[in-house]
């Protein structure tokens, strides 16, 4: 083939890349949602980058979140069912669990650890006393005393997760809040949160003071600001970051109803200077805006002396740093301050870093040499690397607002990264989490009845980017429509392709070269329309990953196995009914180029499959999978290995040979 394509702009890649997925808590086994929302894309992103730009510039790394009041209260409700093992065992039960998932599915983790977990505890520790200590020395940190729930029935103080209440932020309508969040992410005081429960013994906690270093997050105001002009500019990033971490730049605001008005009136004028706003529509609140935090807290607090009912927006507020939970990273002594460990969150950010500090380790210690580089700074610090985080909505605030904040002030020369944000996952057309009423199935539950290729491809064509998608799998389904044959799969809907059209092209061009080539890599160049619906394609479907496009990806994909199916079809029935053996072996030629180029394209989102069709063409995966000879045609595929063209044979395929498989429970 070899066309010149060297006046084409094509887009750039960097030299390095990390691929991140975000951190599952190691409280529980990963339902759908973790595979679906997070993995795949990450593991879909990270499969073309190894073939892009080579395996040994890409690090993908994720891991279990073992710290935090969520896991601690896990820890607790097991104990209590006479859980006999240390909160070590429990985390790293689930762990193996997570792992055990992931591999089902075929994500490529280079490394998938846990931050209290061997070999990655040692290097996540040491980067959080580094860190924490980079902070204070910057001058961003401050002690500041703030209330912690206490209950005064069980005597102790409660972690985040042992409590529950309303979520206090205007417009949302959790009631799923705890001490200082949310279940969609929002972040409050816990002097803020409506109707607090203890989940100890269902009384009212008291509010008591206690110390923690907080970040000076709203001193990054404008950076942040900044961050988001400037990714609005890169099509790489999802409208819904820049949206929702503007929704965070938002000046200091307490929302008060229309029946309150007249009590704020009494105190307006004791309150700290502000600005007041009519209602925007009717039946709106009536907004109080304030200069900085501080004055909004102050006048808080004087709203509820006067019976003021109000709740707060969305703004920048001090980060906290450190929490006074025993299950956590330890914290410096800074100060005199000892016996503080790290909130979850901020190390959960850095986690990642500690983390490909744990796999180049490995990589030294085993003499492999993996990567193209052993120095984590070549990754996360060079302009010619790239960090990708593929996560959930609901933890753009920390990913896309507090990480860019504390990456600028540490001043480590830390890139930016690049956040690939999806919308939840609904399941049967509603949202589903293991903490609301509707449950979603267990990741390997799924796959007692799907294959895990079926689902891969699924899930990367649902368009989470754009909005909030069901995964409504015909299995769980009433028994009436399970058993009802018009009822379609929706979840079969792009392994049809799979299972049927690649299926099909893939066993013609093999047999086709059995009779055709006496079962050699065709030798030559493909028909000229061949090679331009080739070259469109890899250029089209280049572009959309570039963009982290991946329905429009999938879709170029598809359309091009569909045409390159049907060009075999009708070039080889031609060719027969001519008893044309000529013009049978251009058309196998022109299937097993076209196939080469399917595979290459399929290949991050269904592997085994793909890897399947290369192992009869016996072409090493470092050859095969390489974008270097994606436009390049068999004969530079086959001098690629040493070999001159139509000198290499191939693998026989049996009869009957799939290389995607139903599950068996659809061969019923």
């Amino acid at each position: 083939m070899s066309i010149d394509i060297s006046g084409v702009e094509r887009p750039s890649f960097p030299a390095r890349a990390v691929i991140t997925a975000g951190m599952p808590y190691g409280n529980k086994e990963l339902h759908f949602g973790h595979i679906s929302g997070v993995f795949v894309p990450a593991d879909y992103y990270a499969r073309f980058l190894r073939d892009r730009i080579g395996a040994q510039n890409v690090i993908f790394v994720s891991g279990t979140d073992c710290y935090g009041s969520p896991i601690m209260e896990g820890f607790r409700k097991k104990t209590e069912n006479g859980y006999e093992g240390t909160i070590v065992d429990y985390v790293n039960a689930n762990h193996v669990k997570q792992v055990e998932a992931l591999n089902a599915y075929s994500i490529s983790c280079n490394l998938f650890a846990g931050s209290a977990l061997e070999p990655a505890a040692p290097f996540h520790a040491q980067l959080t006393l580094d860190i924490i200590n980079r902070l204070y020395e910057q001058g961003v940190l401050s002690l500041q005393s703030t209330s912690q729930f206490y209950d005064p029935q069980a005597g102790q103080f409660l972690n985040g997760r042992q409590v529950q209440g309303h979520c206090p932020v205007q417009g949302c309508k959790s009631e799923k809040a705890y001490a200082d969040e949310c279940d969609l992410g929002h972040q409050f005081e816990p002097s803020e949160l409506i109707n607090p429960i203890s989940q100890l013994t269902g009384c009212k906690p008291e509010l008591r003071p206690v110390n923690n270093w907080y970040f000076d997050l709203p001193k990054y105001r404008d950076f942040i600001a900044s961050e988001v002009e400037r990714q609005n500019g890169d099509p790489r990033v999802r409208d819904v970051v820049t949206k929702t971490v503007s929704e965070w730049l938002l000046p200091p605001i307490i929302y008060v109803q229309d029946k309150f008005i007249e009590a704020y009136r009494e105190v307006a004028a004791t309150l700290p200077a502000h600005e007041f706003g009519e209602p925007s529509q009717p039946g709106a609140s009536y907004t109080l805006t304030f200069k900085n935090w501080q004055d909004r807290d102050i006048a808080r607090d004087m709203l509820s002396e006067a019976g003021v009912r109000f709740r707060t927006g969305k703004t920048l507020l001090p980060f906290r740093i450190t929490g006074n939970i025993d299950w956590g990273v330890p914290a410096p002594v800074i100060e005199g301050v000892s016996d503080l460990t790290t909130w979850c969150w901020p190390e959960s950010l850095w986690a990642p870093i500690s983390f490909t500090q744990t796999a180049f380790a490995l990589d030294a210690q085993s003499g492999a040499h993996e990567f193209s580089s052993d120095d984590w700074r070549d990754w996360w610090c060079s302009k010619d690397a790239a960090q990708f985080q593929f996560i959930g909505q609901d933890n753009i605030y920390f990913y896309c607002v507090a990480q860019p904040a504390l990456w600028e002030a540490l001043n480590w020369g830390l890139d930016q990264s690049i956040p690939s944000a999806n919308y939840h996952v609904l399941f049967m057309g509603k949202k589903a989490s293991s903490s609301s009423d509707v449950k979603p199935p267990m990741a390997l539950d799924v796959l007692k009845y799907y294959t895990p290729e079926q689902v891969r491809a699924h899930w990367l064509s649902l368009g989470l980017a754009d909005k909030p998608v069901s995964f409504s799998p015909k299995a769980w389904e009433s028994e009436e429509k399970r058993n009802d044959p018009r009822v379609a799969d929706p979840v079969l809907k792009e392994s049809a392709m799979l299972t049927n059209v690649f299926n099909r092209l893939a066993r013609s061009c093999f047999y086709g070269a059995q009779k055709a080539f006496d079962n050699i890599l065709p030798q030559g160049a493909a028909s000229q329309d061949v090679q331009d619906a080739c070259t469109t394609a890899l250029l089209q479907f280049e572009a959309a990953m570039h963009v982290l496009n991946f329905p429009t990806a999938m879709r170029i994909a598809e359309e091009f196995i569909r045409d390159a199916n049907k060009r075999w079809s009708d070039a080889s029935k031609q060719a027969q009914n001519q008893d044309d053996s000529a013009a049978y072996a251009v058309a196998v030629r022109d299937a097993c180029t076209a196939l080469h180029v399917a595979a290459l394209l399929m290949h991050p989102a269904v592997p085994t499959g793909c890897e399947k069709i290369r192992s009869y063409f016996d072409i090493p995966s470092e050859v095969f999978f390489d974008w270097n000879y994606a436009f390049d045609g068999l004969d530079v595929l086959a001098r690629a290995m040493g070999k001159e063209p139509g000198a290499h044979r191939m693998v026989e395929l049996p009869p009957r040979t799939d290389f995607f498989e139903k599950h068996e429970s659809q061969n019923a």
